[in-house]
């Protein structure tokens, strides 16, 4: 059982650092404003979901001369933000809150900034979470000599310090 503890955590180890944040933010470069087909595709959401988070405030939209939604730079920048605070877990009435702060302007930095580290604590629990059970189930996966994927080894040495813990 060890040796596959030691081959997962040799696979995590070669898997590099993880992306930018900023340039996650900024997202792919892109020639004009987007409409809002282009910019569901774009963060993975659907159209009703960027409607529904205009009709509800977290986001301005322009609209071109027809009256169609038109997705520029910072509206762009600003649903990218919002998308990754949902896959997160950030409940919706939680975004709304840091949109009216980060809209309340300077002031509001302090309070935005716990917010943010409260939901950051509660992610970073969620992610030890998952991956000990990752680690349980590559356990498993190994045991009965299946093959195991690229980031099992950081999963392995979750299981393993979870278990030293209890």
């Amino acid at each position: 059982m060890v040796a596959h503890t030691d081959e997962l955590a040799a696979i995590v180890r070669s898997r590099g650092p993880l992306p930018n944040a900023a340039a996650i933010l900024a997202g792919p470069a892109q020639e004009g404003p987007l409409t809002v087909a282009e910019l569901a595709e774009l963060v993975g959401i659907t159209g009703h979901t960027l409607r529904y988070y205009e009709r509800i405030g977290l986001v301005t939209v322009d609209r071109d001369g027809a009256g169609h939604r038109r997705y520029g730079p910072e509206a762009i920048a600003r649903v990218i933000f919002l998308t990754r605070l949902r896959l997160s877990g950030m409940p919706i009435a939680d975004i709304t809150e840091y949109v009216h702060l980060v809209d309340g302007g300077e002031a509001t930095v302090p309070a935005r900034l716990a917010l943010l580290t409260a939901h950051r604590a509660r992610t970073v629990a969620q992610i030890e979470e998952l991956q000990y059970s990752l680690a349980v189930i590559d356990y498993k996966i190994a045991t009965y000599g299946g093959e195991l994927g690229t980031c099992a080894g950081e999963t392995a040495d979750a299981f393993e310090s979870h278990s030293q813990e209890d």
